[in-house]
């Protein structure tokens, strides 16, 4: 197997674990980054062509859940979102010449730890039904989700963990159904970002065209089977768990 074989090869296969670790949890792009900045790629590059897996496999993720009644509940709910959603994630792709990516990813470390202490000093309020008589419409919860998608234009990476903690902290949706939402919301953070690195020609199409298919497969399996297991919440948590200690110590710069 000659080093483009096997880097293709890496790819895919990095790609399709970041599919089920973005269905579950988030900050597959960890992964996907490391795969395509460890290659050569200029980070800008890397950047723009991480959002060709990340579309795909957002799409793919909301048309491979179950159609529920409670899932086509959450996709309703999910649509108070949108605008903050997409004008965030036009903006965030606009101002990421504009910010130090370095002092950002420290921002973004310091607040994976403090979630990581929320969930280990007070898992109750992961482990939470969904609260039917709290608001989940509100103007705050607007608002983050608007900075989160600004964030997310920018890098992409660790939106949905943001996400997820927003929704279960600040809005009161269990996990799972929290989930759900978070796959509609990442799906349409991703669009405006893709299609300004499109128009910029910023995009390395095979490497990314090859994320996507490893990424898309990764997320039927997360979105159609794991997540709708009985133990669905327990699964996401420790994921969770895992993804934020490794995630905040690498932004930290623990790891050099």
């Amino acid at each position: 197997m000659d080093n483009q074989t096997l880097y293709y090869f890496l790819l895919f296969a990095g790609g399709f674990l970041a599919g089920i670790i973005n269905t579950l949890a988030g900050n597959g792009s960890a992964i996907t980054l490391s795969l395509l900045i460890l290659s050569g790629m200029p980070a800008t590059t890397a950047n723009a062509t991480n959002r060709v897996g990340a579309l795909f496999q957002t799409i793919t993720a909301v048309l491979s859940l179950r159609k529920s009644q409670r899932t086509k509940f959450l996709f309703k709910d999910s649509a108070w979102f949108f605008i903050p959603s997409f004008i965030g994630s036009f903006i965030g792709a606009f101002l990421a010449i504009d910010i130090d990516p370095i002092l950002l990813k420290r921002i973004i470390g310091l607040i994976m730890l403090l979630l990581l202490f929320t969930m280990l000093y007070k898992p109750q309020k992961w482990a939470r039904a969904t609260n039917l008589e709290h608001s989940q419409k509100t103007w705050s919860t607007w608002l983050i989700i608007f900075v989160i998608a600004v964030y997310g234009g920018f890098l992409q990476m660790g939106i949905g963990i943001m996400i997820l903690s927003a929704l279960v902290l600040i809005a009161q949706y269990s996990l799972r159904d929290a989930n759900i939402i978070k796959l509609v919301l990442a799906m349409i953070f991703v669009v405006p970002a893709f299609i300004i690195f499109v128009v910029n020609g910023q995009i390395d199409w095979v490497p990314g065209l090859i994320l996507a298919l490893g990424q898309s497969i990764g997320a039927v399996i997360g979105a159609r089977y794991i997540l709708f297991l009985p133990k669905a919440n327990t699964i996401v948590r420790y994921t969770l768990l895992v993804i934020l200690t490794i995630s905040a110590l690498a932004l930290l710069g623990v790891f050099g």
